[in-house]
């Protein structure tokens, strides 16, 4: 693990979160919202590494026997949530911890747009911790899709979808919501987006030529119209069909050939 926490750092695009946000059928103003409370917006911080919090409760509850004690008496760990201030930088810490143990460290420490914490790399889309740390490093796109990834294994999606914010709070920040009120944070960032023009987002969007051939129409079958013609006035005339004078003067020569006979008797 590169310990200057930096990698190629892109920032969101605008259609980023529209994009995003439709995969749990959310959209732009829920994203900002969430962001607001979570990052303030920002998934960097000011030289491009991923914003990040360095929690020492949960360092302490991911470390035992030696290292456990090591870390306490370097004040890096401590059993309970709360019980000293937090660093306004938290990677001296993050780094002095990944001396200790790299896995650990990275499991307790909250990262980039969507504040994910390193113990849920897998709930994340990640297959270890230290995959999940480089692609926070890597893009706040990624960022934001593994906070989704984590919003939908954990079941929040209805939550959010259904703007129950206090359900949401709790299921992701914990039980300990109230404290830093994040319910009404969400439904102030949302009501304050609500009202601000969205970027436009098709549900679905248009195909590429270059991926997927293009497929002329099929020809308009061609439609019968009648010939016009000319109607002459007055009453209507029937016109007689094709045979019919001849199947009359078939009729009346056998007519005539019965009354021959019948002037034979």
């Amino acid at each position: 693990m590169d310990m200057t926490f930096r990698g190629a750092a892109r920032r969101l695009d605008d259609i980023d979160l529209p994009k995003l946000g439709a995969r749990i059928g959310v959209g732009e103003d829920e994203m900002h919202a969430f962001l607001d409370v979570e990052t303030s917006g920002h998934g960097f911080d000011a030289v491009g590494r991923p914003v990040i919090l360095f929690e020492p409760h949960v360092f302490y509850r991911n470390l035992s026997g030696a290292k456990r004690a090591q870390a306490v008496a370097a004040g890096l760990a401590y059993p309970k949530w709360g019980a000293k201030p937090y660093p306004r930088d938290s990677y001296p810490r993050l780094r002095a911890a990944c001396a200790i143990d790299e896995t650990a460290a990275l499991k307790s420490a909250s990262w980039g747009l969507g504040q994910v914490l390193g113990e849920n790399f897998k709930a994340a889309g990640f297959l270890t911790v230290q995959a999940m740390a480089e692609a926070m490093m890597a893009d706040e796109a990624l960022q934001l899709g593994a906070a989704i990834d984590f919003i939908v294994e954990k079941r929040l999606d209805d939550n959010l979808r259904n703007h129950d914010w206090s359900g949401f709070a709790k299921g992701y920040n914990g039980a300990g919501y109230r404290k830093n009120a994040y319910d009404t944070r969400l439904a102030e960032a949302y009501r304050k987006w609500s009202r601000i023009k969205d970027t436009p987002w098709p549900s679905a969007g248009p195909v590429s030529s270059a991926v997927v051939p293009a497929v002329p129409p099929e020809p308009a079958k061609p439609i019968a119209v009648p010939q016009a013609t000319a109607t002459p006035s007055g009453p209507p005339v029937a016109v007689a069909r094709p045979g019919f004078w001849a199947a009359l003067i078939a009729a009346i020569l056998k007519l005539s050939a019965i009354l021959k006979l019948f002037g034979r008797k």
